[in-house]
């Protein structure tokens, strides 16, 4: 009988581990993004700089990583409340999948359940230092 008991506690417990550390699976994946050509072409004046994104990294803690995590794996502590993933910024499909101006333009002016931060980073400098951070993320 103790046995039972014993073995059906654990069972309860490894469950509950399981869900509750678990990727919570009722989350959407995100549309495409709708950006600009304008913004497609736009070049980056501060690729690769390390100043830049020592700076990037300054702001990325600020705004971002409460929904994106330290790592860009889109695992903040506000991201299993948000109704779609946040993306992972550290795969190699999403580094590829975007220019430098598409992440200036996602950044600045977010969608849905992402916040603009025009008003919050309101700076050129700023903003390209976030997109050179999020690029120092992959893998």
């Amino acid at each position: 009988m103790k046995t039972r008991i014993f073995l059906l506690s654990a069972m309860l417990i490894a469950a509950f581990a399981f869900f509750a550390f678990s990727v919570p699976q009722d989350q959407k994946k995100p549309a495409p993004w709708k950006i600009d050509a304008k913004f497609k072409a736009m070049k980056n004046p501060s690729a690769g700089d390390a100043e830049s994104v020592k700076l990037g990294k300054a702001l990325y803690a600020k705004h971002c990583k409460s929904c994106h995590g330290n790592l860009g794996l889109g695992d903040g502590p506000k991201s299993t409340n948000l109704e779609t993933f946040p993306g992972d910024f550290s795969d190699a499909k999403f580094q590829a999948a975007y220019a430098d101006g598409e992440l200036y333009y996602m950044t600045v002016n977010g969608r849905d359940e992402m916040p603009k931060f025009d008003s919050k980073i309101p700076d050129e400098e700023g903003r390209w230092a976030v997109v050179n951070y999020v690029r120092s993320l992959k893998k």
